[in-house]
């Protein structure tokens, strides 16, 4: 069997080393001249790490990448609302990653190549078009940049996880528009920072209408570590206004963002500073779509972003693309026909994605800054007079739970 996979990103090059594993051939097809350490800070939780971990990766996690031990909600004034302790600090049997995106996509494709070989992954090349037939998929791509009929591919199966503009899902859902967007702009940037704290933490400040999110990415080196932050604020009315352009390289001038960086306190930091200190700052507004009624057409179907992008709150985004992958993968090895395999993973995976899309939509577990926000815009002198410890563990744990990463309690 030839899997043909769309999109070398973290959910498309997963997909193929879960396959090869596996004794399944992947060939995977990237649009981009080259993979490149693209993006900014991601987190990637404990459940999908331990898939990782199954790979034979975490070594190279660790060598790029930073164990995160205690997350910290604070509201926009800097007051604590809720702080808890993460990965194997938490109970889990596998770590949560705060890691550069970029660097955890080249950790993949260097396993990908090492392991599959050099021809493994193909770039400069856009999925334009497919035709199914009772053996297969004929698949059509063009150069990306001359936009001119360069190859054609041939598999059992098509998995289109080429991100939140997929090509497949535009093909089985023409009418569906733009993504969705609530009028939210993130800022995005990096710089070599003193060590905060004790270098292992993340701090997110603000609900869902204005957010400012902290944390290294890297580990330490002499007292300095690579620090990522976002600031989110809400800017406009989503539905009457159009976002801006999407992409990961659009770049944002100081004065844009510095204003919005500056309504954040987050307690022995500078947040100004840091903005200051980054060299480049990205911009994209926060987008999603609606859950999809299905994600498989015949011999075709959809993975990671292409089947369910959501807001990048609870750390979710990538992790869910990777348990996607573990999930194709063995139904892919496990059922008698390739369309049984797709048929299983969507009967898995669609219903538990797209309640974390709509459960991202109302905060997540960031929600817990929004209620106290709300109940308390000013500052407060005891935080279980505004919200109850009780009330506060519940949303943030049911999060968990709901997303499938919520740790094993002892006995």
């Amino acid at each position: 069997m030839t899997v043909l996979i769309a999109g070398a990103g973290i959910g498309g090059l997963t997909t193929a080393l879960m396959l090869h594993e596996r004794g399944i051939k992947a060939t995977v097809v990237e649009q981009a001249p080259q993979v490149r350490e693209v993006g900014v800070g991601i987190n990637t939780l404990p459940h999908s790490i331990a898939e990782l971990a199954g790979l034979g990766l975490l070594d190279r996690l660790d060598e790029v990448g930073l164990r995160t031990r205690e997350l910290r909600y604070l509201t926009r004034q800097g007051q604590e609302v809720w702080r808890e302790l993460r990965g194997l600090h938490a109970g889990h049997k596998f770590p949560q990653f705060s890691i550069h995106r970029g660097r955890l996509q080249k950790v993949l494709y260097d396993a990908a190549v090492e392991r599959m070989g050099k021809d493994a992954v193909l770039t400069g090349l856009r999925l334009s078009g497919f035709v199914q037939d009772e053996a297969g998929v004929t698949a059509h791509f063009t150069d990306a940049a001359e936009g001119v009929t360069s190859r054609t591919l041939r598999g059992e199966v098509l998995i289109c996880a080429d991100g939140i503009h997929s090509m497949g899902r535009k093909r089985f859902y023409p009418n569906e528009g733009p993504p969705s967007w609530a009028g939210v702009v993130m800022w995005r940037g990096a710089a070599e920072w003193p060590v905060w704290e004790d270098g292992e933490t993340m701090a997110i400040a603000g609900g869902l209408g204005a957010k400012l999110v902290l944390y290294p990415i890297a580990p330490a080196k002499d007292g300095r570590q690579l620090m990522n932050w976002v600031v989110n604020v809400r800017v406009a009315d989503g539905s009457v206004s159009p976002p801006p352009p999407e992409s990961w390289s659009r770049q944002a001038p100081l004065s844009r963002v510095l204003p919005y960086a500056r309504r954040f306190t987050v307690p022995g930091f500078d947040v100004e500073a840091l903005v200051r200190a980054s060299g480049t700052i990205f911009e994209y507004p926060m987008a999603d779509r609606d859950p999809l009624p299905r994600w498989t057409h015949g011999r075709v179907t959809l993975l990671g972003d292409a089947a369910h992008p959501m807001y990048p709150v609870g750390s979710n985004g990538a992790a869910q693309a990777i348990l996607d992958a573990r999930c194709l993968a063995d139904h892919m090895a496990a059922a008698e026909h390739p369309r049984e395999a797709l048929y299983r993973y969507e009967e898995e995976r669609l219903p538990k994605t797209a309640e974390v899309v709509r459960t991202n939509r109302r905060g997540g577990p960031e929600r817990v800054i929004d209620e106290v926000e709300r109940l308390s815009p000013r500052r407060f002198d005891n935080i279980d007079d505004v919200l109850s410890y009780e009330d506060r563990k519940a949303i943030v744990e049911g999060y968990a739970k709901m997303a499938g990463f919520a740790a094993r309690k002892a006995g």
